[in-house]
């Protein structure tokens, strides 16, 4: 389904997309996901393809805002038979929730619900509309973080049995990886649409690269003297040479993976080494992360897990390992 919408009040936005499965619009807070939807809804002015013109009711949507907005005097069959009619009501809310695995639920009101439970029957009760298009709004913002992978796995379940092109607006870049169809939104416009392999490798710049989730994304400028050229980090205080005959830009956004960064010993530091300190550790299993004071900012670094490091480290930043974009 193509999605085409311009919005003039409270701010100004335009997007224009094809949905595809389960489609993820990633962007920042205050980009206007969320006014976004409510568009297409029919809750907010604005003018655009489908449904133009048509009122809320009439639209064959079905909409999950944030928080699922389930009426709390309702238990759940209740919640779910709110917009249906007929004598057999309950009888159809009873099968939406079989469909979404919670009929055991079915008496239970919404506050003694957990965060999963709550979205799928508010799921069940936007299907039950029999919409043509889903709209999901931050599905994952009410998941603790050890829930969260499952409860996302069985919602793209039941969205793609369904079989109904799906718009899921979030900020959340787990979401985003799993989707079918990924569309990416800055400066409240659209800026990169693709597949979630796609987009992940190639981010079209800096903006692109931070919604994404990658680390060590950073503001700095090409110095250039005669043949050589140097990346200039003013906030990490530092410059490191950099693999480009003649740069593209002078303001650049520029990123390096932080497996890409090498440790050296302090005591035998080359002389492009970089000294810095270290300020956190994550651990797991299988690697260690780094978190390094450079000047006023962080550089993130990974290590493994078994490595024992000091609290002051010598660093080099490969130029080959170096993305960057203009600004």
């Amino acid at each position: 389904m193509r999605i085409d919408y311009h919005i003039q009040e409270p701010i100004a936005l335009d997007a224009a997309f094809d949905v595809e499965g389960f489609t993820v619009l990633l962007g920042a807070s205050g980009e206007g996901k969320s006014l976004l939807l409510r568009a297409i809804a029919g809750l907010a002015p604005a003018r655009g393809e489908p449904f133009d013109g048509m009122a809320a009711q009439h639209r064959a949507v079905g909409y999950l805002p944030q928080g699922y907005a389930l009426f709390p005097h309702l238990n759940a069959w209740q919640n779910v038979a709110f917009s249906l009619r007929g004598p057999q009501r309950r009888q159809q809310a009873m099968q939406w929730l079989e469909r979404v695995h919670v009929a055991e639920c079915a008496e239970r009101y919404p506050a003694t619900l957990s965060g999963g439970q709550q979205q799928r029957v508010a799921l069940a009760r936007a299907m039950a509309r029999r919409p043509q298009l889903l709209l999901l709004d931050e599905p994952t913002s009410a998941l603790d973080p050890v829930t969260r992978d499952d409860v996302i796995a069985e919602l793209i379940a039941e969205v793609h049995e369904f079989g109904i092109p799906t718009l899921a607006v979030s900020h959340d870049p787990h979401l985003a990886a799993v989707a079918d169809r990924l569309v990416l939104m800055h400066g409240r416009g659209i800026i990169q649409i693709g597949t979630p392999d796609t987009v992940y490798a190639s981010p079209v710049s800096g903006a692109a690269a931070r919604l994404l989730g990658y680390r060590n994304v950073h503001r700095g400028r090409i110095d250039q003297a005669g043949d050589a050229a140097r990346l200039v980090w003013p906030e990490g205080g530092i410059s490191f040479p950099l693999e480009t005959e003649k740069p593209s830009a002078i303001e650049v956004d520029w990123m390096i993976d932080p497996s890409a960064i090498r440790i050296a010993d302090t005591n035998k530091a080359p002389p492009d080494a970089i000294i810095a300190s270290v300020e956190v550790r994550h651990r797991d299993d299988r690697i260690t992360q780094l978190g390094l004071r450079c000047g006023r900012a962080r550089l993130w670094v990974t290590a493994p897990p078994d490595q024992h490091l000091p609290e002051t480290l010598a660093i080099q930043l490969p130029s080959t390992a170096i993305r960057y974009w203009p600004r």
